[in-house]
């Protein structure tokens, strides 16, 4: 049956898969995938919301579904994964404002 949808749900849980064609490579990112997410200077918690964010800046849905999940069970609520997709949305929108001086200044060079 065909999926009613571009992106595929049950294709998270295949994730691990993409070491079936480039062992070395794929074994060496979830090594680094892993490393990143220890417990370091940031907790597991406030490396989960940070990764939530970042999902939804990024518009990954594999993401955004697995750092809900996680955070869920990290004990992290509703309103602190809401609060942290706006802080990704304000870095998001001000990163595009921001690329408007470039604009500003070439209109600027061309009107010379």
């Amino acid at each position: 049956m065909a999926s009613n949808n571009y992106y595929d749900p049950a294709d998270l849980r295949k994730f691990g898969n993409i070491t079936e064609w480039s062992k070395e490579l794929g074994e060496k990112f979830f090594d680094y995938y892993g490393k990143v997410f220890e417990e370091g200077a940031l907790s597991a918690r406030e490396k989960s919301l940070i990764a939530l964010a970042v999902a939804h800046t990024e518009m990954c849905p594999y993401c955004i579904d697995a750092y809900t999940k996680d955070g869920l069970q990290r004990g992290i609520t509703k309103e602190e994964m809401m609060e942290a997709v706006h802080v990704g949305a304000a870095i998001k929108s001000g990163a595009t404002l921001v690329h408007g001086v470039m604009m500003m200044n070439k209109v600027n060079k061309l009107e010379m």
